[in-house]
């Protein structure tokens, strides 16, 4: 019974006293203890921890204290967000044994709430990837079909979610992050406006592009824990959002007078673009229209400079960001280095990833005295462009449908090598992130494989509320989002 109910129904359940805050915990610690050895979602799981916030979140309530509407719902956090007290190793051997000694602000504000963290999520190696399998913990596999990729970086925080053994998780997006693994498990996603979530105890990847959003398994679950997340935080003077968001929960189908713009050049086949995903995508755009929505094609601006921008500003700040993972104050250290020197270069050579040293070779070139002007410059010049073109289309749009991914979710290693893939992707994702805008994925099929196929709603700065609930109306007249990996 407690593993079939939502987030947000569980809650009232708790409240009801029909369920204990122990019980639900229980009741999930169990289920990842039965999936685990086929997932891998999770590289820690606080079970000591959770049944003691447990307990202490059923005092409160039975003190009748006021808390969130999630109070006693477990949730996964992805293990590049700080948690005192618990290893966070951003699934990378450079952080080996790294226990922080605080808090992210996300995590304060979970434990303010009366939310349970039931453990660390598994995630590409210091959230550089799109297939959660570059991480000194292997592969995260999909739900729906192990040999299948849960998408990356926040592949754990989905699988987790998809494959019920939480009901809610923490992610992140850089450039797709949250919404490529909606999209591969059949989840529902948002990343937030840059600057709504405070990013203060987060492990920065690309300061201007991450951001810290949810997953969960329908709107209305994941609008609840936005909500909580989002708000001021002194820690971090990039979170510029006066009050947390409040959402109306409404069970409307109507979306009369919304226009939804459609870009055509991400349809183009060109791309490479599956035919089922295309074509489950314009059934969405079709049931959009049928609850009163305009819907209009339109051509995405700049959109074949969109990837080489993103990597050019991404790599160069995370070259930046990861200079201090150097061996001398926390995680790993080379038992090799004789001196100062070598401290350095032997601890980061054995503590990244191939893809890791990749990126920051990258970034240090980008960043380079030669290279400045002509790559990381220009990128930036670009990104104004961009940001530019999408406060246009948002005089004429109320918001914007497009793709997730172009695929479902490949095999495991499929598209590591295969960049054409992973570049249309990223022009779906990455533009988003450039712009610090709000998005939401959503389920909307499956193919004839039996994978899920995901789209996403993109809208204009802190704009979280029209996108929910457009999302809403859309979940309320299908039920893709109620189907579970394994018929479960």
């Amino acid at each position: 019974m407690i593993l079939n109910m939502s987030a947000l129904e569980l809650s009232r359940a708790i409240k009801d006293k029909k369920v204990t805050v122990t019980e639900a915990t229980e009741a999930y610690l169990e289920q990842i203890e039965k999936k685990e050895g086929q997932l891998n979602a999770f590289i820690t799981v606080t079970r000591e921890h959770a049944l003691e916030r447990a307990a202490y979140v059923q005092a409160q309530i039975d003190r009748g204290e006021e808390l969130s509407p999630l109070a006693g719902v477990p949730i996964g956090i992805k293990d590049n967000i700080s948690t005192e007290g618990t290893l966070t190793t951003c699934a990378s051997k450079i952080l080996d044994g790294y226990i922080p000694v605080f808090n992210a602000t996300v995590v304060d504000k979970l434990e303010a709430a009366g939310m349970i963290s039931v453990g660390k999520l598994n995630m590409d190696e210091l959230a550089m990837g799109g297939t959660s399998d570059t991480g000194t913990y292997g592969a995260v596999h999909n739900p729906w079909n192990l040999e299948r990729t849960a998408g990356g970086s926040s592949g754990g925080s989905a699988a987790a979610v998809a494959g019920g053994e939480v009901p809610l998780s923490l992610g992140t997006d850089t450039g797709g992050s949250i919404r490529g693994p909606a999209a591969y498990t059949g989840t529902t996603g948002i990343k937030p406006t840059y600057g709504a979530v405070s990013r203060y105890g987060v492990v920065a990847y690309g300061s201007s592009l991450d951001t810290t959003g949810v997953f969960g398994l329908d709107i209305n679950d994941c609008a609840a824990l936005l909500a909580i997340l989002s708000g001021p935080c002194d820690k971090d003077s990039t979170c510029v959002i006066p009050k947390p968001f409040e959402f109306s929960l409404n069970s409307s189908d109507k979306l009369d007078g919304v226009k939804i713009g459609i870009p055509r050049n991400y349809f183009d086949d060109k791309l490479g673009i599956d035919k089922e995903v295309k074509q489950a995508i314009l059934d969405a755009a079709k049931e959009f229209e049928r609850a009163g929505a305009t819907v209009i094609e339109f051509e995405m601006p700049l959109a074949e400079y969109i990837v080489p921008m993103y990597f050019a500003i991404a790599y160069a700040e995370a070259s930046s960001n990861f200079a201090r993972f150097d061996g001398l104050k926390y995680g790993h250290r080379s038992a090799e280095a004789k001196n100062l020197i070598e401290t350095y270069s032997l601890t980061r050579g054995e503590g990244f990833g191939t893809e890791v040293k990749k990126r920051l070779f990258t970034g240090s070139m980008v960043l380079s005295a030669e290279c400045y002007e002509e790559y990381y410059y220009q990128a930036l010049k670009a990104r104004r462009l961009l940001k530019n073109a999408y406060n246009e289309l948002f005089k004429q749009f109320d918001m914007i449908l497009s793709p997730s991914t172009p695929t479902v979710a490949p095999k495991l290693g499929e598209n590591n090598n295969d960049p054409q893939r992973m570049s249309v992707g990223g022009m779906y994702n990455q533009a988003v992130n450039l712009a610090g805008l709000p998005s939401v994925s959503l389920p909307c099929g499956f193919s004839s494989e039996g994978l899920p196929i995901g789209f996403q709603l993109v809208g204009n700065a802190f704009d979280e509320a029209k996108l929910i609930n457009a999302a809403g109306v859309y979940q309320n007249k299908t039920t893709h989002h109620t189907k579970r990996a394994g018929g479960e």
